[in-house]
């Protein structure tokens, strides 16, 4: 056989991989876009463009990523993209933007770390690596997100739980 014929035959072996991959890893990674953006993950119109940014990234990047794992890569491109767009948005009054998910009264860069940290489990030093931000201002803004996120609703900032 000709390379000739090779090629679509390698093209559309590349494609079925990549959209198997999309399927089983798609649902995982839109609830992440979702926590990132602060939207309910039944409404969420600016992750959705994020997951299809990411993935569109992840398949131009599929051949050369062969030998790393395709989830963290797709998580790695939803994740920059979405901190690069974010630290661009506008925030509301106090610094606080004003999302409705479980993860709205954080700012963006706090959302990127506790969703990182907590919810997909990496490291501190790889989220700091994928960040561009040193290991300790990592820690910082987790544990101050944690704080902010297991306070009672309505409690002042800095206050600390009625006692019992």
């Amino acid at each position: 056989m000709s390379p000739r014929h090779e090629i679509p035959r390698t093209a559309r072996a590349r494609a079925r991989a990549f959209a198997t991959f999309a399927a089983g890893a798609g649902g995982r990674l839109l609830h992440l876009a979702a926590l990132l953006t602060a939207e309910p993950p039944d409404k969420a119109p600016y992750a959705r463009r994020l997951l299809t940014a990411a993935l569109a990234r992840a398949y131009a990047d599929w051949d050369a990523s062969r030998d790393d794992d395709p989830y963290e890569r797709a998580r790695q491109h939803l994740v920059t993209r979405y901190a690069r767009s974010a630290w661009h948005r506008r925030l509301a009054p106090a610094g606080r933007p004003s999302g409705s998910g479980p993860l709205g009264p954080l700012t963006p860069c706090e959302r990127v770390t506790v969703v990182l940290r907590l919810y997909e489990g990496v490291s501190e030093e790889q989220a700091a690596a994928l960040l561009g931000l040193p290991v300790e201002r990592v820690r910082a803004m987790t544990a101050r997100a944690t704080v902010l996120l297991t306070r009672p609703p309505g409690a002042a900032p800095g206050t600390a739980e009625p006692s019992r």
